[in-house]
């Protein structure tokens, strides 16, 4: 790949985490599909050992837990007569870990298995500072899988509840069925181990932010032709989003980077700034 111009790659890195195409991209932009997706690749390299080095300590007093459902090549119910699917073809799930601050501690691209449930824990309980884990409160919605991998984890320190959201089926039987959710008829809040603060027991922050991640990247909107099609792009694209998101959007809520509610970092980035990243990490 022929080193783009710094503006170049400016603008190709803010068309990925607005929500465009790889093909539109590469038309506003004026290079091939092949450049956007290898900058693309250096970008999720690059920040994801960013992340990995430098989310750490996090002082959380909440975390919100959620899976985040998408597919790569084809979806689970066509994969038998899907033609020349790659390896990890099908469903895929993003787990993210969302601080108060809205700072994403973590996240993981997998399947919905314990075993995920496991390593995405893990990879939380490591970058929480030690000294606030037994004021620390946990929420995550229903899924068995959470009970045992927090619990195991986090030693039964801090407190841990799930939110179990029940709904009734979508009234509507014609074909916009499939697309509609069921009526949300009530919730239960469970707490697990620990004295949850029932008050604060929600996982409205992070489902919201799986909203904000469909619109921010356009392999994870639904009804498009523009989903992920190798699970390395998908997940550097990911990658790209989360230190993006972190580090130089503001967020509304807290009127700031999350970083800069999280304590992490002290100025709010530009996306110059991820641009010069991806130049100085050794990948």
């Amino acid at each position: 790949m022929n080193k783009l111009s710094f503006e170049k790659r400016r603008l190709l890195l803010n068309l990925l985490v607005e929500g465009n195409s790889i093909r539109g991209i590469a038309r506003l932009v004026d290079v091939s599909p092949v450049t956007v997706l290898r900058y693309l690749e250096l970008a999720g390299k690059a920040c994801l050992k960013f992340h990995h080095e430098n989310v750490r300590n996090v002082r959380s007093k909440k975390i919100q837990a959620d899976e985040l459902w998408s597919f790569n090549y084809c979806k689970k119910v066509t994969l038998k007569t899907a033609k020349a699917a790659p390896a990890h073809a099908g469903d895929v799930w993003t787990w993210t870990a969302i601080d108060e601050s809205k700072l994403i501690v973590t996240w993981l691209i997998s399947d919905r298995s314990f075993q995920a449930a496991t390593d995405f824990i893990s990879d939380l309980a490591n970058r929480i500072a030690d000294d606030v884990k037994d004021d620390l409160q946990i929420t995550t919605d229903g899924w068995v899988v959470y009970r045992n991998a927090v619990t195991a984890q986090f030693g039964g320190r801090g407190h841990f509840a799930q939110l179990i959201k029940h709904f009734s089926e979508t009234p509507d039987r014609g074909p916009a069925r499939k697309y509609s959710p069921g009526i949300c008829t009530g919730i239960t809040k469970r707490a697990i181990y620990g004295e949850p603060d029932l008050a604060h027991v929600s996982t409205s922050y992070v489902e919201k932010h799986n909203q904000t991640m469909r619109q921010h990247m356009k392999r994870f909107a639904r009804l498009t032709a523009a989903h992920s099609k190798k699970i390395e792009n998908h997940a550097h694209m990911v990658a790209l989003y989360t230190v993006w998101y972190n580090y130089a959007r503001i967020n509304s809520a807290v009127k700031m980077s999350p970083a800069m509610a999280a304590g992490l970092e002290a100025r709010l980035w530009d996306i110059s700034d991820i641009v010069e990243l991806i130049e100085e990490v050794k990948i």
